[in-house]
């Protein structure tokens, strides 16, 4: 029996203050098949926002950890695998 990696990974949205007070949006838990620099790509182009993909985790900057969930669910990520 073959799990779909697409559906068991979790993938974590949270914000974190860095420096200067500056509010960065951490999108993480995402499975070693996905390719995590497109959807980068994508949820910077929605958003419209700067960001980069340091360690496996995207970084986002500002606080759009309510605007995540809905770009990434339209990307094909499953609503059931994307906490808040």
């Amino acid at each position: 029996m073959e799990i779909d990696p697409i559906t068991e990974q979790k993938i974590k949205v949270s914000t974190v203050k860095r420096r200067y007070g500056k509010v960065i949006t951490l999108v993480s838990g995402f499975d070693k098949g996905v390719d995590i620099k497109s959807t980068a790509k994508s949820l910077k182009a929605v958003l419209a926002c700067g960001g980069t993909v340091k360690d496996g985790v995207i970084e986002l900057q500002g606080n759009h950890k309510k605007q995540v969930r809905p770009v990434l669910i339209k990307i094909g990520f499953k609503d059931d695998s994307i906490k808040d």
